[in-house]
């Protein structure tokens, strides 16, 4: 079908969108974001064990290159998640999730510093609209504003900054095999890095708890469902069309949080989301086409 690469993505974007909503669910019962990261990464490592297990294995799958840079990916979605759960724990869905839209910002400022990327005064003009954005958004002109955390702000950007980390080293992995195999080494060194850090003791409590099932739904919509559906998605459409679709995240996440979980945003800092959705599509779009 010609549009099935969009749905796909569009469905995983809204799957992510919806991941920060249970992660707040869960923090207000009380659990600590390592855990709620531990479990979103191990459950999503399973998944995508079984997807290459059932697929047909080349040796190139696992070349010393691919499992290199599966580990980088595996480090930056172990911040990712980690970070992206304290920003919420500390702010809120909506502001996490924008802030950690600001990964492509990181990516064109690591591309500056490698001379991966050249230096023009569009792509610094996107760089001060998304700080502008930031500030409007965190409302940081206001000293006295209570949306002013941080905490939360530096969370929030580590998360798009571990992203960044992310792509990078999943994109190299990529060219060197599938990305259910990367995905699968990607998720181990994840679950290696987590493992120790977190406490032992309330992670087993987590099997016998009344919120397992919660647990189990952020790990398969998180990261197994959500990642299988964008991998494959993005095989079939053009890269400056999914970062137009990648939108869909942030959006779903900040309504998920105003609708559901009765977050409130002001209307100077719903400017502030639109300035940073809208430069940073802009600046993927262009960079994709």
């Amino acid at each position: 079908m010609k549009y099935t690469g969009i749905v796909l993505i569009i469905l995983a974007a809204i799957c992510w969108g919806i991941t920060g909503g249970l992660a707040d669910i869960l923090l207000g019962k009380g659990w600590d974001s390592l855990i709620i990261s531990f479990y979103r990464g191990a459950i999503g490592l399973v998944c995508f064990t079984v997807w290459a297990l059932f697929s047909k294995m080349k040796k190139r799958d696992f070349s010393l290159r691919l499992i290199l840079w599966s580990i980088v990916a595996g480090i930056g979605v172990a911040g990712n998640f980690t970070f992206y759960f304290l920003s919420i724990e500390s702010t809120s869905v909506p502001i996490a999730a924008t802030l950690m839209y600001t990964a492509p910002l990181f990516v064109l400022l690591i591309s500056f510093l490698f001379g991966l990327e050249k230096s023009t005064w569009f792509k610094w003009g996107c760089i001060a609209s998304v700080l502008a954005g930031i500030v409007l958004l965190t409302e940081a002109y206001n000293t006295g504003s209570s949306a002013v955390n941080l905490i939360g702000v530096a969370t929030g950007l580590g998360a798009g900054l571990s992203y960044a980390l992310f792509i990078f080293g999943f994109k190299n992995a990529s060219e060197n095999g599938r990305p259910q195999v990367v995905l699968t080494f990607a998720f181990i060194a994840f679950s290696v890095v987590l493992a120790f850090f977190i406490n032992v003791e309330e992670a087993a409590s987590v099997f016998s708890s009344s919120d397992a099932l919660w647990f189990l739904a952020i790990g398969v919509v998180g990261a197994g469902l959500s990642f299988a559906l964008y991998t494959i998605g993005i095989q079939r459409t053009a890269p400056s069309t999914a970062s137009i679709i990648a939108m869909v995240e942030p959006v779903t996440a900040s309504l998920f949080g105003i609708v559901l979980l009765g977050d409130e945003l002001a209307i100077v800092q719903i400017i502030g989301m639109v300035i940073i959705l809208l430069t940073v599509t802009t600046l993927s779009f262009k960079k994709g086409s």
